[in-house]
């Protein structure tokens, strides 16, 4: 219990000091009154208090909610209301609360003033609330249960041969699920240790690297091209890192190749859903990687495609991805239609379209959603075009992924304004900055006569992305 355990800028934690500050935490949340069945909202920065904060609600049997700190005031409190959150952890009286009571990280009980109450965890008690957008734009919290989060953990553990003697570096943020699966409970379950890092910028990064000699971190895309583009006289001891984990948006060889040749150490693609509890399909740490593909499915999951009609579909045939596991959610909070478009005949429809080779590795070719995936944030462009759409001189609003050499996509808007309306750019722009966290803005917005439409009447994005390639 005295072994590392968590540690970021402020805390270097033990194992029996987490437990520590877990059980005190929950003592506190005992006494405002969260208990089973409720759920405890967190909404901070990467920093070890949010984990101690999803422990601490795991001991009462709570699930927890995490919000992204960058949100504005209707994103955390569409979430907040959603959830049912009954208490909010955030970082101080600034930030949004959405009326609830609130505990400021600053204060948060680090002792038990009585005698821990020891209460075994439940595998199907919801542990997650994690949040994600469908077509129409409005998130939907995607529940996952503490045998959902026991599967992936231990899959991911044995999938890296993960033991005691490793460390992972976070860097990844902790409102998503890859951060709290891959990196943290992947790390408690075998008893290694996790360093956090509250945010990524490549020269603090290696030299974190260096500092506290990680044998593993996962990332986006993104991060490995602002790594890759650092100066080539920039050197960084990258020894201790056996492999590196590459998800959450597509990826060139050219720059996985870039990175294995520049720091050392292999990079393993993977694939999954937030809705699959992270992870479906990962290439391999020892054996065979194929380059281009995002590996096999992982250890207890099967991995198929299906035609339009859901049959399923022989091997190298392009379909829809369907996943099936343990891993695979108990479905949508209170949106049993959803669920059912979503979980079918035990499949999870992932809406990405792919084909599978010989050896059960899968290549993705597209994507059936207009999602765009702007640095490995999953961006809606209903939720976008809605906003823009509460404009009072805007008839028509379309919003399309750009190409970016750094972050994948970005998203551009065309908007097409009521006959003799006022609406300008800079107009359209400062709502979007009142109404959406910075990564959501249009780096480009349109004003058009009108937009391209297809036969049926609907609008014709593929058109406007073809245009925006060929730029």
């Amino acid at each position: 219990m005295d072994r590392p355990c968590l540690r970021d800028g402020r805390n270097d934690l033990t194992y029996a000091e987490v437990v520590q500050r877990a059980a005190a935490f929950a003592e506190e949340l005992a006494e405002r009154g969260v208990g089973p069945g409720d759920v405890l909202a967190v909404m901070l920065p990467n920093r070890v208090e949010l984990l101690i904060g999803l422990l601490a609600a795991w001991r009462l049997g709570a699930a927890a909610t995490p919000i992204n700190p960058s949100f504005t005031e209707g994103e955390a409190g569409y979430q907040l209301r959603d959830s049912g959150a009954r208490l909010v952890l955030n970082s101080g009286p600034a930030a949004p609360s959405a009326g609830l009571p609130v505990i400021h990280v600053d204060e948060m009980r680090c002792e038990p003033r009585g005698i821990p109450q020891q209460r075994e965890v439940r595998p199907d008690e919801l542990a997650l609330l994690v949040y994600t957008s469908g077509s129409t734009g409005r998130p939907k919290g995607v529940m996952l249960d503490h045998a959902n989060l026991d599967a992936m953990a231990s899959t991911m553990a044995g999938h890296f041969g993960a033991t005691d003697a490793d460390h992972c570096l976070l860097v990844l943020p902790l409102f998503h699920v890859n951060a709290i699966c891959v990196s943290f409970l992947t790390m408690m379950l075998r008893g290694g240790q996790l360093t956090v890092l509250e945010r990524f910028e490549p020269r603090s990064f290696l030299a974190a690297v260096e500092q506290h000699r990680p044998t593993y971190f996962s990332a986006v895309p993104t991060i490995y091209a602002r790594l890759a583009e650092l100066p080539d006289e920039l050197s960084a001891d990258t020894s201790s890192v056996r492999f590196a984990v590459c998800g959450a948006a597509p990826v060139s060889r050219e720059l996985l190749e870039r990175c294995e040749s520049r720091f050392g150490f292999p990079l393993v693609e993977g694939y999954g859903l937030t809705e699959g509890t992270c992870a479906s399909a990962c290439n391999p740490v020892d054996g065979v990687r194929k380059l281009g593909t995002v590996g096999p499915a992982l250890p207890g999951q099967r991995i198929a495609t299906i035609s339009p009609e859901g049959e399923l579909l022989p091997t190298g045939a392009t379909g829809e991805v369907v996943i099936r596991g343990a891993n695979v959610m108990r479905g949508y909070l209170d949106r049993p239609e959803d669920t059912a478009a979503t979980l079918v005949d035990g499949w999870l429809r992932t809406g990405d379209v792919g084909r599978i080779d010989e050896d059960g590795y899968l290549t993705l070719v597209d994507r059936v959603k207009d999602m765009i995936i702007r640095g490995g944030e999953n961006l809606y462009p209903k939720e976008i075009e809605s906003v823009l759409h509460g404009h009072p001189g805007v008839l028509e609003a379309a919003v399309v992924g750009a190409p970016h050499e750094v972050y994948g996509e970005v998203p551009v808007a065309y908007v097409v304004p009521y006959p003799d309306a006022e609406v300008t750019v800079d107009d359209l722009l400062a709502r979007c900055r009142h109404e959406l966290t910075k990564v959501k803005l249009p780096v480009e917005v349109h004003l058009l006569g009108e937009l391209p439409k297809n036969p049926v009447g609907k609008i014709d994005k593929p058109t406007l992305r073809k245009a925006l390639r060929a730029r």
